[in-house]
């Protein structure tokens, strides 16, 4: 394809930045929705007729104010289990919801299997592990792409991450969706997704410069990016169809806010994931360079007049 992707970095810059300011403002001001898993609350866990519905659960929640609740299906193949996730509930509050579910489904004591106050510990768990992890990815992936590529390549693609990261997470806090434990996979996933295509298109740099003079960086990163964007594209949107396809399962069908969330990040991360391959990571390593070319030709400049 045949586009001025470094002519148009200005404006992807500008568009990327003003991205990046809204999110840290709505960061700042509003920050994240936290679920259970990372604010602490109440845990119920309750064996249903197998031929259950996700929306029946929430009428019965509705009168208590907790039709919001994160819902997921589980208990094997039959799926005759319901695990709630809710904001902290008194004593008599589990009581009352839990004599709702009784008298809805004439449950036994038996069927109710957990409905407990739980508090954020595990959550804390979790975010101090996926820290340390992506740490731990970062790390090895400047050096990875340091040694293959160099180190310009590698502080660009980190760049592109941050970028893809911090917009996830200003587009969860500007909606105030919430934040969960398998939220935190999607964003270790987008990572690992974004730096993929990123990879790919540095590679084909790599190779269409031992060709080309230095004065051409700017063709070899349009060629390069052309050569590589089908392929991009291709995958991206093999992703977005099946995340659409879940999307459509988990809201209408399947139910499960945790996990409908988390294709919200996924669809999210991929589209921006893209876009940062193509127009960030690869033009800001331009940048870079060419800010390098010409502070070098203007130092010789004064050698040649002496």
């Amino acid at each position: 394809m045949n586009f001025d992707y470094i002519g148009f970095r200005r404006w992807s810059f500008a568009l990327s930045g003003l991205l990046i300011i809204l999110s840290i403002i709505s960061l700042l001001f509003s920050g994240l929705n936290l679920g259970v898993d990372f604010a602490g609350g109440t845990i119920i866990q309750l064996r249903l007729p197998e031929d259950f519905d996700m929306e029946e659960v929430r009428e019965v929640l509705a009168p208590f104010n907790l039709d919001g609740a994160a819902l997921q299906r589980v208990g094997g193949e039959a799926g005759d289990e319901v695990v709630i996730r809710t904001v902290p509930l008194t004593e008599e509050e589990r009581k009352n919801v839990l004599e709702a579910f009784a008298e809805h489904w004439k449950l036994k004591n038996e069927d109710i299997l957990q409905a407990d106050n739980v508090g954020a510990t595990v959550g804390r768990e979790l975010t101090h592990q996926a820290f340390w992890a992506l740490a731990l990815a970062t790390v090895a992936m400047i050096l990875y792409i340091t040694l293959r590529f160099e180190f310009k390549f590698a502080i660009a693609t980190i760049a592109a991450l941050l970028h893809d990261v911090l917009i996830v997470l200003g587009f969860f806090s500007l909606l105030q969706l919430e934040v969960n434990s398998p939220f935190l996979v999607a964003i270790l996933v987008i990572v690992g997704y974004s730096v993929n295509d990123t990879i790919v298109i540095i590679d084909r740099i790599r190779e269409n410069l031992k060709y080309k003079k230095e004065k051409e960086y700017a063709g070899v990163v349009n060629e390069s990016i052309g050569q590589s964007i089908v392929r991009c594209l291709n995958t991206s949107l093999t992703t977005f169809f099946v995340l659409v396809a879940l999307f459509v399962g988990f809201n209408f069908f399947i139910g499960g806010l945790a996990l409908r969330n988390f294709v919200i990040a996924m669809l999210i991360g991929v589209i921006v994931g893209t876009y940062s391959s193509i127009f960030i990571a690869s033009p800001l390593w331009f940048s870079w360079k060419q800010w390098e070319f010409n502070r070098r030709r203007s130092q010789l400049r004064p050698a040649r007049r002496q």
